[in-house]
């Protein structure tokens, strides 16, 4: 199954407007996950990408040395596809890549090939998964690479799986077939064919003969070779079965270079070895002297066959000490310059330098599961590693001392779980693995948390004393002015993780800890605890109320019971029900006592008005709701906005309502969904700015929007419509015209189009009659008008749509 989809760059709206409308950027923290891997151009040193195991993959742009986003455009139908196990550029034209990706526990699984003509800029997805799956963040998941592209024939794929063999395309990756001649289809540890390498001097009749395969197993044969282009394959004589192949490389000299360890990786090995196998078949232990560590990376210079890199993975030696006087530990990284007979240590005992880069957060921390590590074609003297923090480079090889930057300046691989906008205060975050961030500027990198304790998982202001916090993850911590200084709590916590919550003064601490179903409470910062009677809910997600002191709710998702308490958490009562199986993180509304959103997933969105014993539907237009939040009022409004990730008319996408979730306005497109709101599942809006709205990924980070609002365009323009579609234009940027495509329905209709300037005034306004389910307006219409202006469209039934142009 084939499909095509864009990746929409708003870049030249920014330039021409002075702000990105509707362009969906990342709250800067830098890196935060692992690059599983560094695919580089043979012949182009400005091109390189880097795949990650939950955040999709990165393009370099060097001209303004960051990576740029590739998979933003994916629906919650392809969320899996953020898992990119595999990448694999075209040898013989650098315009074409290709991905293989999936998640084994997103979308029951579901994966593909994903195939760009134009380096990322959009793709075909040519879906696989009844012939086998990816699993892009499974054990061995930097291994490779697994997807190849002839050398000779940049119609012939390989693509090597974890459970169901070696696989070929005939068609440039459009189908699919396995490749029956090969011995393996599965192995142990559920890892698979884990490389792929071609050797380009083999060609005969248009393609490449000879294959090697890496399998990912012990105690039996796991690196086949193929002479007649993947018909038929043996065990290469002599290959080591006591550890398991991880990367290979081929160097100018047919000779494959090969590292090993006893397990797949990224983090479980605990030994290993680098071979080389010649092109008569001849194998060479290459390990570093006295080494016995496992390796992973491997490469070699491009233009010098006796150059080498090699790198550790799981390891925890010596790399540097911080500023504050920290040592810190992590993988080791080798040269050698003849051929493997002799390494160098380039970090060594005394260490290497470190630079962050402007990334600040991330001194004090490793370079760790360095499981590909390559040259830069275009100058050997440059190498990149990757990390489990992120992406790291050296300019310099061979200097004495060696001084490693982190270099994932764009790639934001985080995954969010919890997020606070505090009135008049910063943006607070916490995430999986790396704690959490204060940003009092969410363009530029922010301070974490300290104390850091790892994966965070919830965090809380006072309502009434909003220098009051609390966040949790294997501890807690609270602070008195907005995080400036944490005070760990004194008692031993009744479990680890979960939710947590403060009464409306802070005074009063709510905690559920994961996998409990038991709410526990101290009125003394955590000295003491003590359980909350009259409920038992499993993980649940207590909630305060923003004006009554010591009145909490929390949703019982299986009965659809809400729960209250007006003792500080002491004890619940159940009070009305909204129905089962709603989101358990409802929102209660600054300001105003008793109001209480919940996002009903597929029962649409409720609210209630008199502290949750009675739930109403504000929009009968919402059939879906997966989350909701609450942002700063609109101007002229006294009412926060509310903000949903959900269905409205049929359209599912990030919506925000300022008149109480009567109309709704969508402020994503199909460019920027992200697989949908990923592990934390929130949308927020921003307590400080209007029209700013927060969204939890998968595992692209925070992202966040600014509403089309600063132009002074009202989101009830079309306030008594009811259905809304989608409105398409091009050319865009329009040249001497630009054509409008409107829905099936509209054809030898008239249509009524409005067009607004950026401060929202209308300047032109007309009836068209559709031809060809078309609408063409010329340039000459919009005289004297440049930039971003908005398009509107209404029918003669009552629907609209609407279109950002740039003249």
């Amino acid at each position: 199954m084939k499909k095509n989809y864009f990746l929409l760059f708003l870049l030249l709206l920014a330039s021409l407007s002075g702000k990105a409308q509707n362009a969906w950027k990342n709250v800067q923290i830098g890196g935060g996950g692992f690059v599983s891997g560094i695919i580089t151009s043979k012949n182009d040193a400005d091109l390189k990408y880097a795949r990650t195991d939950v955040g999709g993959a990165y393009r370099w742009d060097a001209a303004n040395k960051k990576w740029i986003s590739l998979l933003d455009w994916l629906s919650t139908d392809q969320t899996s596809y953020f898992g990119v196990e595999s990448l694999a550029i075209d040898p013989q034209n650098n315009n074409v890549v290709y991905l293989l990706v999936g998640t084994s526990y997103f979308n029951n699984g579901k994966t593909a090939i994903l195939k760009s003509t134009n380096k990322g800029n959009t793709f075909t997805e040519i879906e696989v998964t009844s012939q086998f799956k990816a699993h892009g963040n499974g054990m061995g998941r930097s291994n490779g690479e697994r997807l190849a592209v002839d050398p000779n024939n940049s119609n012939i794929l390989y693509c090597g799986t974890r459970r169901n063999g070696l696989f070929q395309s005939i068609d440039a990756g459009l189908t699919w077939s396995k490749l029956s001649g090969f011995p393996v289809t599965t192995t142990s540890n559920d890892n698979g064919v884990c490389f792929i390498v071609l050797d380009p001097a083999s060609v005969s009749g248009g393609k490449t003969q000879i294959i090697y395969a890496g399998v990912s197993q012990v105690g039996g044969s796991n690196l086949y070779k193929s002479v007649d282009g993947g018909i038929s394959w043996t065990a290469v004589s002599g290959a080591t079965t006591s550890y398991m192949p991880q990367r290979a490389v081929l160097d100018s000299n047919r000779s494959l270079l090969i590292a090993y360890a006893d397990l797949e990786g990224p983090w479980n090995g605990t030994e290993g070895k680098i071979s080389k196998l010649s092109s008569t078949g001849i194998f060479t232990d290459i390990t570093p002297a006295g080494i016995t560590r496992p390796f992973a990376g491997i490469d070699v210079d491009p233009t010098n066959p006796q150059r080498l890199i090699a790198s550790t993975t799981s390891t925890w030696w010596y790399q540097y000490t911080t500023p504050g006087g920290t040592a810190v530990y992590g993988d080791h990284f080798y040269l050698s310059t003849d051929g493997g007979t002799t390494w160098r240590d380039l970090v060594g005992n005394s260490g290497f330098s470190f630079e962050t880069n402007g990334c600040t957060w991330v001194t004090g921390q490793s370079i760790h599961w360095a499981t590909d590590f390559k040259f830069n074609p275009g100058n050997t003297a440059q190498v990149s590693v990757v990390s489990g923090n992120g992406l790291f480079t050296c300019d310099d090889i061979n200097a004495v001392k060696t001084t490693w930057k982190f270099d994932a300046i764009g790639i934001e691989e985080s995954v969010p779980l919890d997020l606070i906008s505090i009135p008049s205060g910063p943006l607070m975050s916490v995430i999986g693995d790396f704690d959490g961030f204060k940003h009092t500027d969410v363009t530029v990198f922010a301070p974490q948390h300290a104390p850091t304790m790892g994966t965070s998982t919830s965090i809380s202001y006072a309502g009434g004393n909003t220098n009051k916090i609390v966040r949790l993850g294997e501890f807690m911590y609270y602070s008195g002015n907005q995080g400036a200084t944490w005070t760990k709590t004194t008692a031993a916590l009744m479990g680890q993780k979960g939710r947590a919550a403060l009464s409306y003064d802070g005074n009063t601490i709510l905690h559920c800890p994961s996998g409990a179903t038991s709410i526990y409470r101290s009125v003394d910062n955590g000295t003491t605890w003590t359980t909350c009677n009259g409920i038992s809910i499993s993980d649940a997600i207590p909630v305060s109320d923003q004006v009554t002191n010591n009145k909490f709710y929390v949703y019982d998702q299986p009965t659809g019971s809400m729960m209250i308490s007006t003792d500080g958490g002491a004890n619940f009562t159940s009070a009305g029900n909204p129905g089962s199986w709603g989101s358990k993180l409802i929102r209660t509304v600054p300001g105003n006592a008793g109001h209480i959103w919940i996002a009903m997933n597929g029962g649409g969105l409720k609210r209630s008005i008199d502290g949750g014993l009675t739930f109403t539907v504000p929009s009968a237009n919402v059939t879906a709701a997966g989350s909701v939040g609450i942002g700063k009022a609109a101007p002229g409004k006294t009412y926060p906005s509310i903000y949903i990730w959900g269905t409205v008319n049929g359209v599912t996408g990030v919506f925000r309502s300022i008149d109480e979730g009567v109309t709704w306005l969508r402020v994503n497109d199909d460019a920027y969904e992200f697989g949908g709101t990923g592990n934390g599942n929130f949308v927020i809006g921003d307590m400080n700015t209007y029209g700013r709205v927060y969204m939890s990924t998968v595992g692209r980070g925070i992202v966040y929007t600014d509403s089309d609002a600063n132009l002074g365009i009202s989101d009830n323009e079309f306030k008594n419509d009811t259905q809304t579609f989608t409105l398409k234009a091009h050319p865009n940027p329009m040249k001497d015209y630009v054509i409008l495509e409107l829905p099936d329905y509209t054809n030898g209709t008239l249509v009524n189009i409005q067009v607004y300037d950026l401060l929202g005034k209308l300047i032109k306004q007309d009836m068209y009659t559709v031809s060809n389910n078309t609408v063409t307006l010329f340039s000459d219409d919009l005289s004297n008008q440049h930039g971003v202006l908005l398009v509107k469209v209404k029918t003669s039934n009552g629907k609209s749509g609407s279109v950002k142009i740039v003249k």
